[in-house]
């Protein structure tokens, strides 16, 4: 049956982006079904860390994953060249195009754009050939492993196995937010008629150097990670990948497809204030930006997916950010690194994807470990059980050191609105 539509709403299906289909590997569960279970649940993902040695540390709980089986959605490329950070994201790239719907041979007939980003690339895999160096000298250093190191294999290894050649595949290394940076790729590419499909997120493997970063600066959670809590003490570093699969309305009418959510807009700035901790002033302007691009009012966002790193610092200075834009009028804000922990450079597309799967079953996920919220973060966390409620739209912050700062603003897609 044919139907006709004016010129100005085809237009308008051209440029509205929505998501599709999602590929999750997290601590809490792999796929979007076993993903939103958990975040239902207030499932935790924190437990003692067996991917490298821990000892000489006075705590080492993080957010591994066992069990998951990467190698179950890879078909085509030889594993042992992959590594731990690209299995992640390869596995999740055929993830989301199996969970969309999408025939491969269209895809591959059609512009497209590969988006991961990451804060450690394969640091996972050089922490081995580091340790191997330091043990029996240069020579012994597995060249096999050396091949698996370069970061840009998180993207292009993705395009290899999904046989994508007309593909623009690129890894984004702006560390914690860099998820929502590559969200905010694939929509400007698909807006503008650059590319067809994006499938864009983040992907890091937990390693033995962050972590140790991290515990040098104070920042890991003896036991568990409290975001917004009088008693927090840190983060617990995590892992993982989040890739979505983002195309115009137009394409996924034309076929039929399911719509998690749509992507209203997103910001970006760097305000480079300091090393690692955020700016207020920068933060607040980045969601300000955000809401401007997405043409959405404060008034109409119903939640916020905080960054909400557990950490002294950044939850005061991102709770009082989000009262400078919002004033006495804060929606819920939660932060899924309560269960998660910090996944790095998949944290946002993980956070981006809760906040799509949110809106599309009805619920808003909790803020696990919660005791007492600190008064200095004037905030409404959802503590420990989640709720049901009619999400429109949903703000989904992500914050990186250096002021590395991109929020998008996901909303409910209805049929012939926007």
């Amino acid at each position: 049956m044919s139907v006709n539509v004016s010129d100005a709403s085809r237009d308008d299906a051209a440029t509205r982006v929505v998501l599709t289909g999602f590929g999750v590997f997290s601590s809490i569960g792999v796929g979007a079904d076993e993903f939103a279970e958990g975040l239902r649940a207030g499932r935790s993902g924190a437990k003692p860390i067996t991917l490298f040695e821990t000892e000489g540390f006075a705590h080492a709980n993080g957010c591994e994953i066992t069990g998951a089986e990467p190698e179950r959605w890879i078909h085509h490329l030889p594993t042992e060249t992959l590594g731990r950070a690209t299995q992640f994201s390869v596995a999740a790239a055929r993830m989301a195009v199996e969970a969309a719907g999408v025939d491969l041979d269209d895809l591959r007939a059609r512009r497209g754009m590969i988006s991961i980003g990451t804060t450690d690339g394969e640091s996972y895999e050089l922490d081995h050939l580091v340790g191997t160096e330091v043990a029996s000298g240069p020579a012994a250093m597995d060249p096999t492993v050396a091949r698996r190191v370069h970061p840009n294999r998180l993207s292009i290894a993705a395009a290899q196995e999904l046989g994508l050649s007309d593909v623009e595949a690129v890894t984004i290394a702006t560390a914690c937010s860099a998820g929502n940076y590559a969200i905010g790729q694939g929509f400007d590419a698909i807006r503008s008629g650059e590319v067809d499909y994006a499938l864009c997120g983040g992907a890091d493997a937990m390693c033995r150097k962050t972590f140790t970063g991290f515990y040098r600066l104070g920042t890991i959670a003896p036991d568990v990670c409290r975001p917004f809590d009088a008693d927090r003490k840190g983060i617990l570093t995590g892992e993982g990948a989040g890739v979505l699969m983002l195309e115009s309305l137009a394409s996924a009418q034309a076929r039929g497809a399911r719509v998690y959510a749509e992507v209203l807009g997103y910001g970006m700035n760097c305000d480079a204030y300091h090393q690692v901790a955020p700016n207020q002033s920068s933060v607040a302007r980045c969601m300000e930006i955000a809401l401007e691009n997405a043409g959405v009012k404060p008034a109409e966002v119903d939640l916020i997916s905080a960054h909400g790193t557990g950490t002294k610092a950044n939850d005061v200075t991102e709770s009082r950010a989000i009262h400078d834009v919002y004033g006495d009028t804060v929606p819920r804000t939660v932060s899924l690194k309560s269960m998660l922990g910090h996944t790095m450079g998949a944290a946002s597309a993980l956070a981006a994807i809760a906040c799509a799967l949110s809106i599309h079953h009805g619920f808003i996920p909790p803020t696990i470990n919660h005791r007492e919220t600190d008064p200095e973060c004037e905030i409404d966390c959802v503590p420990n059980q989640s709720v049901e409620a009619d999400l429109r739209v949903v703000q989904n912050n992500g914050l990186a050191f250096g002021g590395n700062n991109a929020i998008v603003i996901l909303g409910k897609y209805q049929d012939g609105v926007r």
